[in-house]
């Protein structure tokens, strides 16, 4: 048997005679809205989808022209890396709260032909000229969030274009420049405002929005926020997208819109920056090992450090591996409770242990050992709440936890093409938003904010602090599941900040233990602990249930929980793709 992790050349090539349609099924989702400034994107109505099924190719992604042009790409021969690219161009433009060619993201590689998996890491980075005490106000305090994250001091390098080109470098089969033609028709002729668009700028939830131009005069034209259905043209962002185009991705990090970003940030009238041309012109993004994790008798693959999403969700998979874990399919009180326990564990190493292994050490191994998990998983009693966890010591260097509130501001786009090959793309620009700095048509991001904004508790090291170069901690979690033959069984990942790792691992669980197909895992009342407090998605789960856990002892809420969870998931014939009801995402199909 191959194995699918090994580091081997790709060959590739797509049946080109898989028909151009792909009208199978338009997953539309409820609209979403936000109720507090630190959560922004929730929602208050979960509709039930149903599985979209194909034979040949599938694509999920947030929003229905993203989709569209993703398939397109494969109908014209193209490769799961060239459709996405391609969704990425066109999100943009059209979920500009979300992501963007303004930030960053991960990306997982399946090469069917190789058996091999890759991952690619287009985190934002540190400008040279940051330092620790960077979100410290005049009397050595860590800043308030909000005030800190509006203007030039939280943008980090975008690192999503570098990534894509050195993805599409390796495995793109289409030109570069036709990837971006359907982002840029969309510019030019413009799209419908969505609903959920329209209601977050209605709720003015980023304080820069309505500050700083361009954006102001952009997203609120005369004052007043887009309305939804309304025409929008980006004639700057076509102009932008057709200048890397022609000249590939180093035009975006040298020359003159290199020189327009840079401007925009050390010049924002909130919050100057420090970013240089030599930042931009230095960005490198990365190939890193990808992190896999056992779990029965699957392989669960995600991205390393400093994503601490893959190594999180290992983490409470491999605590829950000894329970039966089938009934958190049924939402059952004890299987609810076991996978709380299990999150505030792993929540508690996260903090504490993760941040960019190129500045740091990172346990990764020593968190996953087999003996380690037995050890903490002997504090999970059977039914009472452990209150709040401590982390474990793996490392005999001091670390202390930092604080850093990672906002649900993201995408996830999950794609397998003809031949099998797949991509998992978690993509961000941090707060809804991000920074609110617009420039050449795009929103910069705010990613610097997920630093800790104080640098060391106690004289002791805080492994996310910030520094030059640095890539800030991420809970991005974009997963593939292997079988026991190796072969791919499921694609799938979501945006969520922290909580992206309990919708992930929830959705998990679903399907290889309650066997429940991907959209009907995806459409499941959402649970989630961060070593905080038990949030029960509101409306989704019996008052009995409710009353039961307080019993245990859980601080509870029943709060809206804004999941964007979009998966591909193996079947005999084919593909089945999910999207999460809870946002506008759609999958798309091509069968023979």
């Amino acid at each position: 048997m191959n194995n699918p992790f090994s580091q081997r050349p790709v060959l590739k090539r797509f049946n080109a005679f898989v028909q151009a349609l792909f009208a199978l099924m338009l997953l539309v989702a409820s609209t979403a809205y936000a109720d507090t400034v630190l959560d922004p994107e929730v929602t208050t109505a979960v509709t039930q989808h149903q599985a979209v099924y194909a034979d040949q190719a599938m694509v999920v992604t947030a929003n229905p022209h993203a989709s569209e042009a993703a398939l397109a790409m494969l109908t014209a021969g193209g490769s799961a890396v060239d459709a996405a690219i391609a969704a990425q161009f066109v999100l943009t433009l059209v979920e500009p709260q979300s992501s963007g060619i303004g930030g960053g993201a991960f990306m997982l590689l399946y090469d069917q032909e190789q058996q091999q998996l890759l991952t690619f890491d287009g985190r934002e980075t540190a400008p040279a000229a940051a330092k620790a005490d960077r979100f410290l106000n005049d009397e050595g305090k860590p800043k308030r969030w909000i005030d800190a994250l509006v203007g030039g001091q939280s943008v980090g390098v975008p690192g999503v274009v570098a990534m894509m080109a050195q993805a599409h470098e390796r495995d793109g089969k289409l030109p570069w420049a036709k990837l971006i033609e359907p982002a840029i028709k969309l510019a030019e002729n413009g799209f419908e405002v969505s609903p959920r668009l329209a209601g977050l700028l209605a709720k003015r939830y980023n304080p820069g929005l309505v500050k700083l131009e361009p954006a102001a005069s952009y997203f609120y034209p005369d004052g007043e926020p887009l309305q939804a259905g309304q025409l929008l043209k980006n004639p700057q962002l076509a102009a932008t997208m057709r200048i890397i185009a022609k000249h590939g991705s180093e035009a975006f990090y040298q020359g003159k819109l290199a020189e327009q970003l840079v401007s925009a940030v050390q010049q924002a009238a909130i919050n100057p920056g420090d970013l240089t041309i030599t930042d931009l012109a230095g960005y490198q993004p990365k190939r890193r090992a990808p992190l896999c994790a056992g779990y029965h008798q699957y392989q669960v693959c995600s991205m390393a450090p400093p994503s601490s999403g893959g190594i999180a969700v290992a983490q409470l998979m491999k605590l829950l591996e000894a329970r039966d874990m089938s009934d958190l399919a049924t939402g059952s009180v004890g299987a609810v409770h076991q996978f709380a326990q299990a999150s505030r564990l792993a929540f508690a190493d996260r903090n504490r242990y993760i941040g960019d292994p190129d500045f740091v050490k990172v346990p990764v191994n020593e968190l996953l050992a087999d003996s380690y998990i037995a050890e903490r998983r002997q504090l999970i009693k059977a039914n009472k709440d452990m209150g709040k966890a401590q982390a474990g010591h793996v490392m005999s260097a001091p670390r202390a936890a930092g604080v850093s509130p990672e906002l649900p501001s993201t995408s996830h786009l999950s794609i397998v093409d003809g031949e099998g090959n797949a991509v998992s793309m978690t993509t961000s620009i941090e707060m809804a938003f991000g920074s609110g700095l617009m420039v050449n048509g795009f929103l910069l991001n705010n990613q610097l904010t997920d630093f800790s904004f104080s640098p060391s508790r106690d004289g002791t090291l805080v492994p996310n602090a910030v520094a030059a170069g640095k890539r800030p901690r991420s809970s991005m979690a974009p997963v593939m599941v292997f079988d026991q033959a190796g072969e791919l069984e499921l694609v799938v990942g979501s945006p969520g900040g922290s909580r992206i790792i309990n919708y992930v691992a929830q959705t998990l669980i679903a399907v290889l233990d309650g066997k429940l197909d991907i959209q009907q895992a995806i459409n499941m009342a959402k649970v989630t602990h961060r070593n905080d407090y038990l949030a029960l998605e509101k409306g989704g789960w019996p008052q009995q249930t409710v009353e039961q856990l307080e019993s245990m002892g859980y601080e509870l809420q029943q709060r809206d929980l804004n999941s964007g969870l979009h998966g591909i998931q193996k079947v005999k014939q084919g593909w089945l793709g999910g999207a999460d009801p809870r946002r506008e995402g759609v999958a798309l199909g091509l069968s023979k």
